[in-house]
């Protein structure tokens, strides 16, 4: 009979260095959007000639909320009338598509080889 397959063990301290790692990784992944400039894409701002909570159109619900968190009409005004832009970039759409699929596609037969090299190594006398 074949020996049971053991895996390699791992050191508590390598388990740590692989943990921080892909915590940086993750973190740099979330960062760069903003270092390089691709966050907040844009909007429009449709601000009333007259600023007041009624052109704003804020309930008197809303409007003590908002002044429970210090804002005034003035100063809510900024927040509430500017209206973000949700346009798809259909290539970029496409594009990110793509690149999920060919990982995943990397993955499946990474996992394949691996699978099957472990099934040999048990197995194969």
């Amino acid at each position: 009979m074949a020996n049971k397959y053991e895996p390699p063990t791992q050191s508590g301290l390598g388990q740590i260095f692989d943990s921080v790692f892909l915590l940086a990784l993750v973190y740099i992944a979330l960062f760069i959007p903003l270092v390089l400039g691709l966050t907040g894409a844009g909007g429009t701002d449709n601000m009333p000639e007259v600023v007041n909570w009624e052109t704003l159109e804020q309930n008197p619900v809303m409007q003590a909320q908002w002044e429970k968190l210090g804002y005034t009409p003035e100063t809510a005004a900024e927040l509430i009338t500017h209206r973000f832009d949700y346009t798809i970039d259909p290539f970029m759409l496409i594009l990110t598509g793509v690149v999920i699929l060919g990982y995943f596609i990397f993955m499946v037969k990474a996992s394949d080889k691996e699978y099957r090299d472990v099934i040999r190594e048990k197995f194969d006398s």
